[in-house]
């Protein structure tokens, strides 16, 4: 499950609300051990995920690095040909 988390910090564009919600989601998952929480767990899930989300927020906007900012296209290009490097290539 947690191999879904993307890194969000330095690339351009910047990171969606989308995303961060949906690395936020993943976390939650991880350590609830719920894919999709029972109706008497889904308040504290929904709420657990959107105080992950608001942390990663956080986290993101403060953090600075001197680094120039990474470009999307060409960081999943690569994780497509350390993909196809370790599984082999996909049909």
């Amino acid at each position: 499950m947690c191999r879904n988390i993307k890194t969000l910090f330095n690339f351009e564009p910047p990171a969606t609300e989308l995303e961060i919600r949906d690395a936020s989601l993943q976390f939650v998952r991880k350590l609830s051990g719920f894919n999709l929480p029972s109706q008497a767990n889904a308040a504290a899930f929904d709420q657990a995920v959107e105080e992950v989300a608001a942390a990663a927020r956080r986290l993101i906007g403060s953090l600075v690095t001197q680094a120039p900012p990474r470009n999307r296209a060409v960081e999943a290009q690569r994780a497509r040909e350390r993909s196809a490097a370790r599984f082999g290539p996909r049909d």
